[in-house]
């Protein structure tokens, strides 16, 4: 098995970018078969979640643990791993660290909202949380958008000054989420939180991104900013749901588009509010799993 610092090395964003890019047109024109994911509460607290998906060039199943109450234990919230098998023979071809995969395609799936639905690069981004996953999203966000103002707000003003002091060569400053600064024009929430961490009313030039929570009675967003929205989601099928944002607020189904139905057209979050909720699924799994066989692939050319 591939552990996580080398599973990390064998993702790198931009790459990942563009995989997901392809995966989520070839999910939507069926290339991708993507199952509902399995998910069975652990008797002690957390979920158990199996994920499938396969393409003609390979197929992928992840299985990890999601604890939330694992840090205070001093235990990662994720654990589990990837195995990626050839999509012809059914070899298995490489075992990648689950964590690792799921932190860093989620923090590229919001890279790929970026790129797709606020139609210009940011200038100055809120980052909420300070877990793995925010630091996954400043690291991807410091690389793709260097030019870019990152703001963190943690639960406590405390937790941001800590986050930002511990990003090694990316400069960020702790914020205040509640009242985000007005030339703001992406917020990312990362939290655990099952109540509303956003409550800013929704307005054009803003894109909010919401990544955190995937059960359908917790929403990191507050009703009206949804309602307010334009409405994209990463799987329709999953978000339905998953997406406790747009559960809680009464989405209308009919007006929530996948973001397949913006690639190739002049998005803008500049135009109208826009809301992007991920709740991820097996198809970003197995897009992180072509960059790593790719990037495999190249290092044995090269010899690296």
């Amino acid at each position: 098995m591939t552990d996580r610092d080398a599973t990390a090395r064998l993702l790198p964003w931009p790459d990942l970018v563009d995989a997901l890019r392809t995966a989520v047109v070839e999910l939507a024109d069926g290339h991708i078969r993507c199952p509902a994911r399995q998910v069975e509460p652990l008797q002690g607290g957390g979920a158990l979640l199996s994920m499938l998906a396969t393409a003609p060039d390979c197929a992928i199943h992840k299985l990890i643990a999601v604890v939330p109450d694992n840090p205070a234990r001093g235990l990662p919230t994720i654990a589990g791993q990837v195995s990626v098998v050839d999509g012809a023979t059914g070899a298995l071809r490489l075992v990648l660290d689950g964590a690792t995969v799921t932190a860093r395609r989620t923090a590229a799936l919001s890279m790929l909202g970026i790129s797709t639905l606020l139609g210009r690069p940011p200038r100055h981004v809120l980052l909420a949380g300070t877990g793995t996953q925010a630091r996954h999203h400043a690291q991807a966000l410091a690389e793709l958008y260097p030019q870019a103002l990152l703001g963190i707000a943690g639960r406590t003003a405390e937790a941001a000054v800590r986050f930002c002091a511990d990003l090694d060569g990316i400069d960020a400053r702790p914020a205040l989420l509640a009242r985000p600064e007005p030339d703001v024009d992406v917020v990312i929430t990362c939290t655990t939180s099952r109540e509303p961490v956003y409550t800013q009313p929704a307005q054009a030039g803003r894109l909010i991104i919401a990544t955190g929570v995937f059960h359908p009675d917790a929403a990191e967003i507050g009703e009206a900013t949804v309602r307010a929205s334009r409405l994209y989601v990463d799987d329709r099928h999953g978000a339905a749901h998953e997406a406790g944002d747009l559960i809680r607020a009464g989405a209308d189904w009919s007006h929530v588009h996948a973001i397949a139905a913006a690639m190739g057209h002049n998005a803008s979050a500049d135009d109208e509010p826009v809301l992007f909720k991920t709740v991820g699924c097996a198809a970003w799994d197995l897009a992180a799993a072509r960059v790593a066989l790719a990037r495999l692939e190249y290092d044995a050319v090269s010899g690296d």
